[in-house]
């Protein structure tokens, strides 16, 4: 399976107590979800605020599904706008 790369900014860094981490999966929303059960409810509740950036295009809902054949780099970032995690 493919490498993808997470890498976290901000308040998702926080809440994962890492910069970044590489799962092999074979979607991004199977690499989120193992993501999300490894680290917890607290940073699964960051991580559905924030937006992706897969290969720095932005990442819709349905792009999550696509079947990775090459390794990707996916930026997730947290609102920068304020506001609280809750």
């Amino acid at each position: 399976m493919p490498a993808v790369h997470l890498r976290y900014w901000a308040g998702a860094k926080a809440a994962a107590g890492t910069e970044g981490e590489t799962w092999h999966a074979g979607t991004v929303r199977e690499a989120l979800a193992e993501a999300r059960a490894a680290r917890g409810e607290h940073f699964g509740r960051v991580l559905g605020a924030c937006s992706l950036l897969l290969d720095g295009v932005a990442v819709h809902d349905g792009d999550l599904d696509r079947v990775l054949e090459d390794p990707v780099r996916v930026e997730v970032l947290p609102p920068f706008a304020g506001g609280a995690f809750g």
